[in-house]
């Protein structure tokens, strides 16, 4: 595994790409992170890194003034720009100060992919590959996949009271963004998602003739168990009554 160090201001994204994308699937492991050049230049200063993917424009030391230091004194790194600007200027600055590669954010997943798996061969053909890591995990799926399994797995156990808001802590995007992200990687509005999660609990519990309507409208979240109600009865076509009645029917039948 070729050793990877992630440079960039902006939370969202640093923690995104470490966290989410298959690092480990295309021969790099993410040695560390860093919010702007001086902390990016210290690490590398004190741990071996074979890679940087960084932004351009960081505080502190920006991402060109990192790459001219870099070229000087730890030529080994190879350093590749993830920036939002498209300006030429930018991009010569860039080749001149040593850098190898310049990926725009807007880049999609699978172009992002197919950058570092040409990074990983060149490194390849020019030093002797990095050690393969302990247990490395197989591709398990694409960046919008891992973060749409991270969703659904929280709503799975939140369903009463998640929140976009809430989510949008857990994997960090803002809350408008993650409803367009949802709907457009999802297929589904998330609340239409969730409305489904809440009813299928609401069935199991319904099974139960411990639980009252209301009981179960306030365990699935609807404080109200008159919305509760009409929203079952959108969903399924019959009213929680009808359902628990129909379900001690079939009982009957098969008893």
């Amino acid at each position: 595994m070729y050793k990877l160090l992630i440079a960039d201001d902006d939370y969202e994204i640093r923690n995104g790409l470490c966290k989410y994308f298959p690092w480990d699937s295309i021969g790099f492991h993410v040695v560390g992170e860093a919010e702007n050049g001086q902390e990016a230049y210290n690490f590398i200063k004190n741990n071996e890194v074979d890679v940087i993917l960084c932004d351009i424009r960081m505080p502190v030391m920006s991402g060109i003034d990192l790459a001219a230091e870099l070229n000087v004194k730890f030529s080994h790194v190879q350093i590749i720009f993830f920036s939002a600007f498209k300006d030429f200027e930018y991009a010569q600055k860039a080749l001149e100060a040593g850098v190898r590669r310049y990926i725009l954010k807007s880049t999609n997943y699978n172009e992002l992919i197919r950058a570092f798996t040409n990074i990983k061969e060149e490194l390849d053909n020019s030093s002797t590959p990095a050690p393969e890591l302990k247990g490395a995990s197989e591709y398990a799926g694409s960046f919008p996949e891992k973060i749409i399994a991270t969703i659904k797995d929280y709503v799975g156990q939140h369903y009463k009271d998640v929140t976009l808001e809430d989510l949008s802590q857990q994997v960090h995007m803002n809350a408008d963004y993650l409803s367009k992200f949802f709907k457009k990687h999802a297929g589904i509005r998330f609340s239409d998602y969730l409305t489904s999660v809440r009813m299928d609990a609401a069935t199991e519990l319904l099974e139960d003739i411990q639980y009252k309507t209301y009981e179960v409208s306030e365990r699935v979240g609807y404080s109200n168990s008159f919305n509760f109600t009409r929203a079952f009865k959108n969903y399924y076509g019959m009213t929680p009554r009808d359902y628990r009645n129909r379900t001690d029917r079939n009982e009957e039948r098969q008893g």
